[in-house]
């Protein structure tokens, strides 16, 4: 006999950790409307908007600005395998795991990955980028810029800079930052950039946005292929052939183009998520939604120290939206994430590679940028704490905190 299983009925949790955030009622109530044909005028006129927001969030006039249909990496390997033909040397920056992530995707596109390490937690240089530039005359440089696992920021304009200087593309992944920290993508001379919804953006995993510049385009078209059973005759590029039929953005932006070659069925509910997501950051507005996150992380800071905690990383280079804390002595990394979430139904995470069980990941991103979530969380956060044995003034944490807010 089959086996029988309820309703799924997830519990009501704060995720306060490095992603997925919680959901904006507005996106979810978006998500809940009817799913109509993926060439319907109403559904094509969607897209259109879609693709009009998205270039105010990411503060680009790029024309190409569009999605792909997965979580944040689907993005990131559309980007990667477009660009990156076999052989060419790639210059990539790596401040934690994400970077050594786009070395693995570089080397299974054929290419060579050209990396510049710092210790986690410490950001590169722009002079050794572009030493690693004329050193290994690259096509592309791939870097992050906010790497989670470390809760740093990469600072990019410098290197955007370099890199249109020595006419080699730039590629970003924001998929951490976009809607919550500065991002310029015209201004910071960035070619492609990627993100996802999950973040600061206050959408579920399932969307990714990117942009392409113009100079990008004219590298993907090179390389243009298309499928035998959707070719309308139109000129092929005369590079090799892009390494994913489905990642394949030659292809992609044809599908979002006014010709609509049928390349795939557009996720219709995610599409409408991700146009709610948009629309909701340009209300705020960009440069708003910026400074609610940075007062965010700046009061989860202050709680944290005056609780007699030790803040992870640089402060000129922390992000704004994950903040990183050394676990005490004596104190079971594990146990308190789980009292935080039996007790308390707050969700805080660990990290990867050498920081594995040695932080704590403590988020306040989207709709969870807010005050009073950040002192629920430090509130509970100090009780678990303290019943834990550590040692620390009850109620500094979430004075510091509003007071930090609250500072001009």
């Amino acid at each position: 006999m089959s086996p029988t299983y309820s309703q799924i009925d997830p519990p009501s949790r704060l995720l306060m950790g490095a992603g997925p955030a919680n959901v904006h009622p507005r996106i979810l109530r978006a998500m809940a409307t009817d799913v109509i044909g993926q060439m319907d005028p109403e559904m094509t006129a969607y897209m259109d908007e879609t693709m009009a927001l998205y270039r105010e969030v990411f503060q680009t006039k790029n024309h190409w600005t569009l999605l792909v249909n997965g979580s944040a990496r689907s993005a990131i390997e559309a980007a990667l395998v477009s660009l990156v033909s076999p052989g060419m040397k790639v210059v990539i920056p790596r401040i934690g795991r994400f970077g050594l992530l786009l070395t693995e995707i570089v080397h299974r596109c054929g290419g060579i990955p050209c990396t510049i390490d710092v210790e986690w937690g410490q950001v590169v240089d722009p002079a050794a980028v572009e030493a690693a530039i004329i050193e290994h005359k690259p096509g592309l440089v791939a870097a992050v810029h906010g790497d989670t696992s470390t809760t740093t920021a990469q600072p990019l304009a410098e290197i955007g800079a370099i890199c249109r200087r020595h006419n080699v593309l730039f590629y970003v992944d924001a998929t951490a930052t976009l809607g919550g920290m500065e991002f310029k993508t015209d201004a910071w001379n960035i070619d492609v950039a990627t993100a996802g919804l999950q973040k600061c953006l206050g959408g579920p995993p399932g969307s990714a946005p990117i942009t392409l510049s113009d100079r990008a385009v004219e590298a993907i078209l090179r390389r243009r292929h298309d499928e035998a059973g959707i070719a309308t005759g139109q000129p092929q590029g005369d590079g090799p052939v892009i390494q994913s039929n489905y990642f394949d953005l030659a292809m992609l932006m044809n599908y979002w183009s006014p010709a609509r070659m049928n390349h795939h069925t557009e996720a219709t509910s995610m599409l409408y998520a991700s146009r709610e997501a948009a629309r909701i950051v340009v209300e705020e507005g960009v440069d708003a939604r910026v400074e609610r996150h940075t007062r965010a992380g700046r009061a989860m800071v202050a709680g944290l120290r005056a609780m007699g905690l030790r803040v992870y990383g640089d402060d000129a280079t922390r992000m704004a939206n994950v903040t990183g804390v050394w676990v005490p002595d004596g104190v079971d990394n594990a146990r308190v994430r789980e009292l935080m979430r039996k007790d308390f139904e707050i969700e805080i995470v660990s990290s990867f590679g050498p920081l594995t069980g040695k932080i704590w990941r403590i988020g306040a991103m989207g709709v969870n940028a807010q005050k009073h979530k950040v002192l629920l969380t430090l509130a509970a956060f100090e009780a678990v704490l303290a019943g834990e044995g550590f040692n620390l003034p009850r109620g500094a944490g979430v004075d510091a905190a509003r007071a930090a807010w609250d500072a001009a």
